[in-house]
């Protein structure tokens, strides 16, 4: 390659870093390397480091820039702010060597050119040749400009990027990651603009950024420009995408979240002013911002990128994508594209573990948001608006829980100090988020009102460890800490399946070595992601009641209707399940409401009888061929439908749970049937709960319709020693040990094995009691599931029990 002032992108690649910089580099790697693949990147080209470092020498500021940097307190916010404004003062007041404008001038004169411009309207993107590298990702760390035209402003916007490496952000990161500030060198990308002010636009991982779950594609969206999703300046949508199964027929669109997008960027009207932030409209803010088809699209382009950055680098690759869609073509971009810089270096077989240790005691919740990391941190909650206050940034101390409307790029001194960072705005993939995983620092973002709920001084914890959603609680909370080392685990031969309850935790036990989900409840999707009564969903407006009406259109905004909202909600629950352990059975048990449980939903009062004792009452199979409830069962099975054949999870096998009798299961299964969901039919396996003690008495009868009992071991001690589980009068005589339940499981697994079908266990006990996971071992159980905490304990206890039974 010819070393030059100004490259054509297509002429870089990766082995061009040293030369333009990891940003034109990659993107000149994709335009060679992928458009045959389909994947279309915007023209332009590369101002190389040869440009910066001419300018440097032409302008003498070596020296200065050393001295001033010498002279830096790093410790000291106010001493690195004067030395870097003093810096970039120098560096916009030299004047730009006349041979190099000239060059950089022709350039962008032809690629007008291309577009039949007299002056095309490009970004002007910093590209540092230490950027993206495998340890650093140096995420916003320069400028970009938006909507350039002409060259008075080109070259301009060329000179303030030179001067942006010497940002108080890009200084302070170099020094807290060890680079040496002189040996990082300075490209400018100058890109064709996409439409997207007239679109929309965002940024997309190949992996699930909070978890490292490597099967899906995570993506952020917002209408206009992207610099608000990055900025945290709105909460943008957020799509998730399962990889293995986006070559295939199905559409794998496991999640499709509406965020609040109340504003939009676009472009400005004069060179004053290149770009501009408006409100969003009404329209706009209860839609998404990509259609199915699109997201789907962007999100197979995400995975191609992975596999040929993968290729190129003989290694696992994962991938950070910045994307636009162009609101007058309609059609989608690339427009950057970096090595993912987290997830990519941890060791998969260690892991830690935390969690709160207030030892059975309820903390006071304050607030919740979207989890970044796995951490947990507690401090004193500093509030800042704004970094030009400077008594707020010289009162920051060490170890405080930064509160904010939102960070840039400027917060990072501030933020490597915090022992936390809670913002009102901002999705999984703004710069908070970006920044604090790098650091290692927990962080909510997206809270909408941490400002005003929260009181500066207050003692907080910042709890990210219980799944996506991020919870502050009041007060400076214990924290328990742990070191699992996967590979000292014991291999056994009996499978462990998890119990998995939350959607939103799926992800973070998929390194587990579990072999499935043997029990996922949908009560839980309902009561968390649904958040309604289902017959009040459907039929609200015979109700007059006002408030429940406003409280679901609130709900339902993005959605066809209320049904649709409701299948859609719980497919995607369901979905993110059963793609953590694809493709392992996900075995998901229909709704187990009690009458009182489903009372306390919103609508719940209208629809919900008042039952003596609702634990053997309305709940389970007695309510699905119910004329009262049917209907509501028919959008679960329509849901699973979605799931298994629209997203193309056919591991989901469906559990019907509390079936009191045969006569009763068949009446169930008629209306699956009704329902489109027939046993049999695209592999759908049935299971049965095994809960009730006519489930264990007539096991011969029950198993000709099912493909597999389930042993629900709390309802089975309960039910058999006659007790009510809730009542603290005789607690004392509960006891999943009791040799009655113990005979009870050996007789259905004895009937289940004569009948070939298969029989697990679900309940609560193995994950409590290491003696029952013995006891079930020697019986000969197919499959133990346990909730994740008792993985450990669990997989010891069956590797015992198999040399017992094997010697």
């Amino acid at each position: 390659m010819k070393e030059s002032i100004v490259l054509p992108l297509q002429e870089v690649g990766l082995d061009a870093i040293a030369l333009v910089g990891g940003k034109s580099a990659s993107l000149g790697e994709m335009i060679s390397g992928l458009s045959k693949a389909g994947v279309k990147v915007p023209g332009g080209f590369a101002i190389t480091t040869k440009a910066y470092y001419h300018f440097m020498q032409n302008s003498g500021l070596d020296q200065f820039i050393r001295d001033q940097i010498a002279q830096i307190d790093f410790n000291n916010i106010s001493s690195l702010r004067r030395a870097g404004q003093r810096i970039r003062q120098e560096i916009s007041n030299s004047r730009f060597p006349h041979e190099l404008s000239q060059e950089i001038i022709a350039a962008y004169q032809a690629l007008s050119g291309q577009y039949g411009q007299e002056q095309t309207d490009v970004a002007v993107r910093s590209s540092a040749t230490a950027e993206d590298l495998p340890d650093a990702s140096f995420a916003g760390q320069q400028e970009t400009f938006l909507n350039v035209r002409g060259p008075v402003a080109l070259i301009d916007c060329v000179r303030n990027c030179f001067a942006s490496l010497f940002t108080d952000r890009a200084i302070s990161y170099r020094e807290n990651f060890g680079y040496d500030h002189f040996s990082v060198g300075l490209s400018v990308c100058v890109q064709k603009m996409v439409r997207s002010d007239l679109g929309a636009s965002g940024v997309a991982f190949s992996l699930d950024t909070e978890s490292g779950f490597r099967d899906v594609v995570l993506i952020n969206g917002s209408w206009g420009l992207g610099e608000l999703v990055v900025q945290g300046a709105v909460s943008p949508d957020e799509f998730i995408v399962y990889k293995p199964l986006i070559q295939s027929q199905y559409k794998p669109i496991l999640e499709k979240k509406m965020g609040v997008k109340d504003k939009k960027m676009i472009y400005g009207e004069s060179s004053d002013e290149r770009t501009r932030v408006i409100p969003a409209t009404k329209q706009q803010q209860h839609s998404f911002c990509l259609t199915d088809d699109q997201i789907l699209q962007l999100a197979a382009w995400v995975q191609r990128i992975e596999s040929y950055y993968s290729d190129k680098k003989g290694h696992w690759c994962p991938m950070d994508v910045e994307w636009a869609l162009d609101g007058l073509s309609h059609e989608l971009y690339i427009v950057q594209a970096r090595p993912e810089t987290i997830h990519s270096r941890r060791d998969r077989n260690r892991i830690t573990t935390r969690s709160l240790d207030t030892g059975g005691a309820t903390p006071r919740e304050l607030l919740r948001g979207i989890a970044v990391g796995d951490g947990i941190a507690a401090g004193n909650v500093n509030i800042l608006f704004s970094l030009d206050n400077r008594v707020a940034t010289t009162t920051f101390q060490p170890g405080d829980v930064l509160v904010t409307d939102m960070t840039d790029p400027d917060w990072e001194p501030i933020m490597k100090m915090a022992s936390a960072i809670v913002t009102n705005k901002g999705g999984r993939t703004c710069h908070a988020a970006i920044v604090a995983r790098e650091m290692g620092i927990p962080a909510i973002v997206g809270c909408e009102d941490a400002t005003e709920k929260l009181n500066g001084g207050q003692a907080i914890t910042v709890s990210c460890a219980e799944g996506t959603e991020g919870v502050v609680y009041e007060g400076i909370l214990p924290v328990k800490e742990g070191l699992l080392d996967l590979s000292s685990l014991p291999t056994v031969k009996t499978p462990l399946m998890l119990n998995v309850g939350s959607p939103s935790m799926a992800f973070q036990f998929t390194h587990l070595p579990g072999k499935g989900i043997g029990l996922a409840r949908e009560e839980f999707i309902i009561n968390n992601y649904i958040k309604v009564h289902p017959l009040a969903l459907l039929h609200h407006r015979e109700l007059n009641d006002a408030a429940l009406s406003a409280e679901i259109a609130q709900l339902i905004y993005g959605y066809e209707n209320e049904a649709d909202y409701f299948i859609s909600k719980l497919a995607s629950g369901v979905g993110k399940i059963a793609a953590s352990s694809y493709p392992d059975k996900a075995i998901v048990r229909f709704s187990d409401f009690k009458s009182n449980e489903y009372y306390n939903l919103p609508g719940g009062k209208y629809f919900e009888p008042k039952e003596e004792n609702p634990m053997i009452g309305w709940r389970g199979a007695s309510r699905y061929y119910s004329e009262k409830y049917k209907t509501a069962f028919m959008l679960e099975c329509a849901a699973i439908r979605k799931a298994r054949e629209t997203m193309g999870l056919n591991n989901i096998v469906v559990m019907i749970p509390f079936c009191r009798t045969v006569e009763e299961l068949e009446q169930v299964l008629a209306v699956m049937e009704e329902a489109g969901l027939s046993r049999g039919q695209n592999g759908l396996e049935v299971y049965l709960m095994a809960e009730l003690p006519s489930n264990i008495m007539m096991a011969e009868e029950f198993a000709p319709h099912i493909d597999g009992f389930s042993i629900g071991s709390n309802d089975l001690t309960q039910l058999t020693l006659g007790l009510d589980r809730d009542s603290e009068l005789v607690s004392g005589l509960y006891n999943e040990l009791s040799p009655a339940v113990l005979r009870m499981i050996a007789r259905l697994i004895k009937v289940a094995k004569e009948f070939k079908v298969k029989v697990g266990i679900c309940g609560q006990g193995p994950s409590d009691f290491p003696e029952l996971t013995r006891f079930l071992v020697q019986q000969g159980i197919d499959s133990i599931s346990i909730t994740p905490d008792a993985l450990v304990k669990t997989l010891w206890a069956v590797h015992e029990a198999e040399q017992l039974v094997e010697a």
